[in-house]
Formats: C-alpha cells, sequence, structure tokens
C-alpha cells in the first residue's frame, strides 16, 4: 500500500514549485504581457496557433479549445487552434520528417499579426523550434512556455514564461497549465469584460 507521506511530499512540491512562480516577477511580467498580446491580436482580427509535443501538445490543444469553445461563462468563440490534427502530422511527418509538422502548418495558415504559443517543458524540441523559425518569417509573433529561460527556446521567443518547477518535466507542466488558465482569463478580461464584473 501507498504511504501517505508520499502523497503529502508530491504535494508540498508542486506547491512549493507554485510558491517559486509566484516570487518570479520576471515571469509574472511575462505572463501580464503575453495575456496583453493575444487580446491584441484577436482584438485585430488575428488568429493563435498553438504547438507542444506529448503532454505539450495536449495543453496546446486545451489551450485553443478553451478560445474556441467556452471558458467559463457563454462569450464569442476566438480564433485559435492547436496543430495536432493527426492526419497533417501524420502527413508531414512521413513526407517531411517530424521536426517540420509545426512549421508546415504555420506555412499554410499563418499570416502577419498571428501568434504562436509554442510550447517545450525541454526548451529544446527541435519541431517546436523549426515552428518558430517558419512563424518569424511570416510576421507572427511567439510567446514561449518552457521550463527554462536559457533555453533554445527562451532565445528566440519574443515572450518567455519559464516555469522552472524541478528535476522532472511533471512539476514544470502542472505550471504550464495554471499559466495557460491564466492566459486565458486575461484575454477574456479584456475581451469580454462582463463575464468579470
Amino acid at each position: 500500500m501507498t504511504n501517505i507521506s508520499n502523497v503529502r511530499a508530491s504535494l508540498a512540491e508542486a506547491q512549493t514549485a507554485l510558491q517559486n512562480l509566484l516570487a518570479d516577477e520576471a515571469a509574472l511580467a511575462a505572463i501580464a504581457a503575453a495575456g496583453d498580446l493575444l487580446a491584441t491580436t484577436f482584438k485585430n482580427g488575428g488568429r493563435v496557433f498553438s504547438c507542444g509535443n506529448g503532454g505539450s501538445m495536449c495543453d496546446a490543444m486545451h489551450f485553443a479549445e478553451e478560445l474556441s469553445g467556452r471558458y467559463r461563462l457563454d462569450r464569442a468563440g476566438l480564433p485559435a487552434a492547436s496543430i495536432s490534427d493527426p492526419g497533417h502530422l501524420s502527413c508531414v511527418g512521413n513526407d517531411y520528417g517530424y521536426d517540420f509538422v509545426f512549421a508546415r502548418y504555420l506555412q499554410a495558415h499563418a499570416r502577419a499579426g498571428d501568434v504562436l504559443l509554442g510550447i517545450s517543458t525541454s526548451g529544446k524540441s527541435k519541431n517546436v523550434l523549426t515552428a518558430v523559425e517558419e512563424a518569424k518569417k511570416r510576421g507572427v509573433k511567439i510567446i514561449g512556455l518552457m521550463g527554462k529561460a536559457d533555453s533554445p527556446f527562451g532565445k528566440v521567443a519574443d515572450i518567455v514564461i519559464a516555469t522552472p518547477a524541478g528535476a522532472f518535466a511533471d512539476r514544470v507542466q502542472e505550471l504550464h497549465i495554471k499559466v495557460i488558465h491564466i492566459l486565458i482569463e486575461l484575454v477574456e478580461r479584456a475581451l469580454f469584460p462582463e463575464n468579470y464584473k
């Protein structure tokens, strides 16, 4: 039987990670700046794309569906899409290689004035970095959600949100979903203030 002390220790570790993020003024400022960028993009008729691998792809999908679908209260849907269609991913992966699965989608759909939310716990995902290169060619702004600001991704994103949270990716990802929910709330507060009275 699992010892309850292991459960308590895991929750305490997660709590410490959250406290560290709360104390990180640079990260908080980056989250606020990302919220402003997203809201401005939607106001100006732009679209938001998101991408990541594994659990980060799941987070990218969650981010997009909360924007295009519903978060808390009823409001208009917002033009957000995660790059996660299996047909697209398998086609591009087969024909061009997995490094290009996100970039090729942006080549087809992204325009100047759009935004890409890239998610990589390591900050080293080659296909995310290739997507950033393609996005920059097209005048797309990059919000990077990662574990380490000094990673390759941290060096190329326009807004760097780093959530260093321990030795493993799980704690980083737990903070990523908190950041994602905050970003959606910031967008809603800017565009649908009536939902936050």
